[in-house]
């Protein structure tokens, strides 16, 4: 807790049976209040490590891939009182000894989300990010801070904090089950006018780190592309994609009446 608010991590969950320990040992325990761990249909011993660890778990029946696994992860933490979520990846390769820098950020009242920066402090190479990859999140990220106005160093890191506020603001029900979730997240973030903060965050790039690979890259690059320009057209008012219509019931929680398109949200 951080003056006397709630924080929950958020771990959603794939073949992570040999990292979570670690990942989990590595949490500031002293200010984080509560952890969860959502099983996408692993198959392996995760849900049985988690629990055993005395982490809150939730395991999927069937795959219902990364981002369905946030909306669990999310709907779940926002049930326990979260005043402060923070997302971390059970598979190590981002540091959770952050998590306290994060989610002070969020107290603060300054920021509404937060994301650990892999690029700024031009960590991400030494970390162990293949140069494809890099190439890769510098183009979009170059793209997409073009054609949103925002000046992030990076959209696809997959370490974010958020406040309850931010959580409710967001029509996250009518994103993608799929790695683009993360993406329309942030673009949803940005049509809404919260506040994004970023902090530098070493990563680790190792064996038992999760990755997606070229195949499923290629197809995440296309969905950055087609949710920017779904985010320019519906910004000139011409297209009212799903995941950017704020007047629809498809907020986590319990989201009342819209006012000129912004969503008033139930506390």
């Amino acid at each position: 807790m951080i003056n006397g608010k709630k924080v929950v991590v958020v771990m959603p969950a794939y073949r992570a049976a040999k990292t979570v320990e670690r990942t989990w040992r590595a949490l500031p325990h002293a200010i984080v209040d509560h952890v969860l761990l959502v099983d996408d249909a692993s198959g392996d011993e995760t849900a049985a490590v988690a629990a055993a660890l005395g982490i809150e778990v939730h395991v999927h029946p069937e795959n219902r891939g990364y981002g369905g696994n946030q909306k669990t992860c999310y709907a779940q933490a926002l049930a326990r009182g979260a005043d402060i979520v923070v997302m971390v990846h059970p598979d190590y390769q981002y540091d959770p000894r952050l998590v306290t820098a994060m989610a002070a950020m969020i107290e603060s009242e300054i920021y509404d989300v937060v994301l650990g920066s892999r690029i700024l402090g031009g960590m991400a190479r030494a970390g162990g990010m293949p140069a494809w990859k890099y190439a890769a999140n510098r183009g979009l990220t170059a793209f997409q801070n073009l054609f949103t106005g925002a000046k992030l160093s990076e959209y696809h890191s997959g370490y974010r904090a958020f406040s309850r506020h931010a959580l409710q603001s967001l029509p996250l029900l009518a994103n993608s089950d799929d790695f683009v979730f993360d993406n329309q997240m942030l673009v949803q973030a940005i049509g809404q006018g919260l506040a994004l903060g970023e902090i530098s965050c070493p990563t680790r790039y190792e064996p038992d780190s999760s990755s997606i690979g070229l195949r499923r890259s290629i197809r995440y690059g296309f969905g950055v592309l087609g949710t920017t320009l779904d985010f320019v057209l519906w910004r000139a008012g011409l297209t009212r994609p799903e995941f950017l219509d704020f007047n629809a019931d498809r907020y986590l929680g319990s989201s009342t009446r819209t006012d000129g398109g912004r969503p008033r949200v139930s506390p």
